[in-house]
């Protein structure tokens, strides 16, 4: 579904990314690991058009999106989730869904709304409610659900679980499982990286901006390195 082969990304002098190559099959989740400043934010900044490639290829379902404007990304098929949710706190939850779907033809808005209100009860009730009031939990909640009006097959997460309590993250991590099982891919960035290898299938670990270890979560899990790295275990303890 996405294949990214190559892909550097410069700002200023500084590389950000050199080399990247990945790739996420039709229904999987996938995770990027890395330390802060690795380059797992801006891997998902380039894919859906935030930030131009200065080298590579990134191409979904075949296409290629290095010419394409952010707004043709996601009518392409490809909703992102930026870190820090990024919502707009003087609209309502209502008005935040709809200029999540000004890709959409009106007359399927109010059923793309019911699928929000589904998966997120708690938007319903706060429909009215300005956004910037919602607790944490209930922004990234919101964020998530604005990103899913357009019906992405492929979905970018950038630390959904971010400043959440352990509840709200069980919360979030189950809603992103629920959405995977809709048939939506998941390209996952994630700080909790026991959590990220426990929902993805295959992972990637960036340090400063390249790919210096990828396959299969349960591979990774046994990594010595990342174990030390990233979990904080020793090589003998498993992870629960």
């Amino acid at each position: 579904m996405l294949e990214v082969e190559n892909l550097t990304v410069v700002y200023g002098r500084r590389r950000a990314l050199e080399g990247v190559a990945l790739n996420v099959g039709p229904g999987e989740i996938v995770t990027l690991l890395g330390a802060n400043g690795s380059g797992k934010s801006t891997t998902l900044r380039a894919i859906s058009g935030l930030v131009r490639p200065a080298g590579g290829a990134i191409r979904y379902e075949g296409r290629d999106l290095a010419r394409l404007t952010a707004d043709a990304i996601v009518a392409a098929g490809i909703g992102h989730v930026p870190e820090g949710r990024e919502i707009f706190t003087d609209f309502t939850v209502l008005e935040n869904l709809q200029v999540g779907a000004h890709t959409v033809p009106a007359r399927d808005v109010p059923a793309r709304l019911e699928a929000a209100y589904a998966l997120f009860p708690v938007l319903r009730e706060r429909r009215r409610q300005r956004a910037g009031t919602l607790s944490g939990g209930e922004q990234q909640m919101l964020a998530i659900a604005r990103a899913l009006m357009t019906r992405p097959r492929l979905l970018l997460l950038d630390e959904p679980s971010l400043g959440l309590a352990p509840r709200l993250m069980r919360e979030i991590l189950g809603v992103i499982r629920r959405i995977n099982a809709d048939g939506v891919a998941v390209l996952l960035v994630e700080q909790n990286a026991r959590a990220a290898l426990t929902l993805a299938a295959r992972g990637y670990v960036l340090e400063t901006g390249r790919v210096v270890a990828a396959g299969r979560s349960a591979d990774l899990a046994v990594d010595p390195r990342i174990r030390a790295a990233y979990l904080g275990l020793s090589s003998d303890r498993v992870i629960p």
